[in-house]
């Protein structure tokens, strides 16, 4: 069985606790709630971290008992537990923290359109409340399809759920898509802010809830070696990878009205590149952190329509292989329009019109169906000069790179030139590896550990504010305007297990460089 102290980054000795809380689940029996929230719930159980005044009330249209839903919860995180390719995986299972959550859960059952849900779940969380002494507070996770954000928000608070009396804390956790460009993010915004204050919103984005992107303000801010060098005198570039071989799987109505670009780029990928390149914040408060987020993503240099059009590539995939599954063609999905031209691969190249970054291209690339999964930072120092070694092949001197490993496996490595031992002077390089599960005690987790812990301790750091959300969709929407303006046909494809479109490795290519492989 697993030392319960050791599943998380939290230290019981310095963490404590999370206040009393009940938390209110809508879309409880969705994959996310099954996949990664309850997963995550128990980590924190393990951890000690859950307050045992803590309660769940899961949400949803199918019938259900309190009794059904914790069997169900129960078989789902067993199953995940021996998985060894879920985001959640344990060596071991802790039956008696399980139940602690377990006896915890409670279920409503409720149309999230239908005004009589919400007077439901006043009556409902009351009773909860009361039955483990949570004190009144509540946060309301919308673990729902995106279309139903706003007006839960609006029904709850129609319902009086969102105000805060006599010291209790009531906010919502709302989950990506944040819109689905600028106008619809902005017009989101609008809506929650009108019933609710910002303090009271936590827009999550689960990547930052994973160490090794915490770990990026630890490495850039805290390593002498490291924090003088992190600006253009000496970064070539920097690429940011988040490959999946997962395909569309079952989501294919959800991913081809959204695509690459929209699901990943404006909060995934670009968490990572604010964190990449922010600068450093005053301090650990969350305004201050958010407020270096939102300059570094006003600083990134807006495309023209031309410019976005010769700064991004596209790609679909076909039918292949990955490792020895069978993978068919992005079209021949289910719910996916057979002529789609939606893309499933989005590569493009960013500027940042700032001191410390300009000339520094920044190349962003997530797809599905790739070779491998790897989510990965590749910081490129420029290269020293050749005289010195003008009478060796100078050409074949190694790249030093730095690479921040996210996924699957957390840590760092860096690349250099050494001497191979002999008469003569001959280099190659070697790399120096860093991985987090070498070091410390740890297991895998979902990401969601911290962030749920921080929505229940009221740390808003690592959520992202309504600025920072338009910030992100300006950026992209001169792509997504382009390529509505232009003809089908730019959306390239490539075979299922591969690197992507070839098309991609121009990108680089054009300005001298090339894309660390995905191998």
């Amino acid at each position: 069985m697993d030392d319960s102290a050791d599943r998380l980054k939290f230290d019981p000795v310095r963490a404590d606790p999370a206040p009393p809380c009940v938390l209110v689940i809508f879309g409880a029996g969705g994959d996310l709630t099954r996949r990664l929230l309850v997963p995550a719930l128990y980590n924190l159980a393990c951890a000690g971290l859950l307050n045992q005044r803590f309660a769940v009330i899961g949400v949803d249209h199918n019938q259900r008992t309190d009794e059904a839903f914790r069997q169900y919860e129960t078989e789902q995180l067993t199953n995940f537990a021996t998985q060894k390719d879920s985001e959640f995986e344990a060596s071991g299972f802790d039956e008696q923290a399980w139940n602690r959550v377990r006896e915890r859960l409670f279920y409503l059952t409720g149309d999230f359109e239908d005004k009589s849900t919400f007077t439901k779940l006043a009556k409902r969380l009351e009773e909860v409340s009361r039955a483990v002494d949570a004190g009144g507070s509540a946060i309301f996770y919308l673990a729902t399809s995106a279309r139903f954000f706003a007006g839960i928000v609006e029904a709850l608070a129609a319902a009086g759920l969102t105000k805060q009396e006599g010291g209790c804390f009531r906010r919502v956790v709302v989950e990506k898509p944040f819109g689905n460009d600028l106008p619809s993010a902005k017009a989101l915004n609008k809506r929650l802010l009108a019933v609710l204050d910002e303090g009271q919103i936590f827009r999550i984005d689960h990547f930052l809830g994973k160490e090794t992107v915490q770990n990026m303000i630890v490495l850039r801010f805290a390593n002498g070696i490291f924090e003088p060098i992190w600006n253009r005198n000496h970064i070539d570039h920097i690429q940011i990878t988040a490959a999946e071989t997962v395909t569309v799987e079952d989501r294919g109505s959800f991913y081809d009205a959204t695509g690459a670009l929209r699901d990943m780029v404006p909060n995934h990928m670009f968490q990572l590149l604010t964190m990449t390149a922010m600068e450093a914040p005053n301090s650990f408060d969350a305004e201050a952190f958010r407020n270096e987020k939102s300059k570094l993503l006003e600083a990134v240099h807006r495309f023209s329509p031309d410019e976005a059009l010769r700064n991004a590539v596209r790609g679909q995939y076909r039918a292949g292989k990955i490792g020895d599954r069978a993978v068919t063609d992005y079209r021949a999905e289910p719910h996916v329009d057979p002529r789609s031209e939606t893309e499933t691969y989005i590569a493009m190249k960013l500027g940042i019109d700032n001191w410390r970054w300009a000339g520094v291209p920044f190349y962003l690339r997530t797809g599905k169906a790739l070779a491998t999964r790897r989510t990965e930072i590749v910081v490129q120092f420029k290269q020293a000069p050749y005289a010195l070694f003008r009478d060796t092949p100078v050409e074949s001197l190694a790249r030093n790179y730095f690479v921040i490993c996210i996924q699957p496996d957390e840590g760092v490595v860096l690349q250099f030139d050494a001497k191979i031992p002999g008469p003569i002077v001959r280099l190659a390089p070697v790399r120096m590896e860093f991985r987090y599960k070498d070091y410390f005690k740890s297991v895998p987790n979902t990401g969601y550990e911290t962030l749920i812990y921080d929505c229940m301790i009221g740390d808003a750091t690592l959520f992202q504010r309504a600025d920072n959300i338009e910030a992100g969709w300006a950026i992209v929407q001169p792509l997504l305007e382009s390529w509505q303006r232009t003809r089908p046909g730019r959306v390239y494809p490539y075979r299922a297990g591969s690197q992507g479109p070839s098309e991609v490795d121009d990108l680089m290519a054009h300005d001298g460089r090339h894309w660390l492989r995905l191998d």
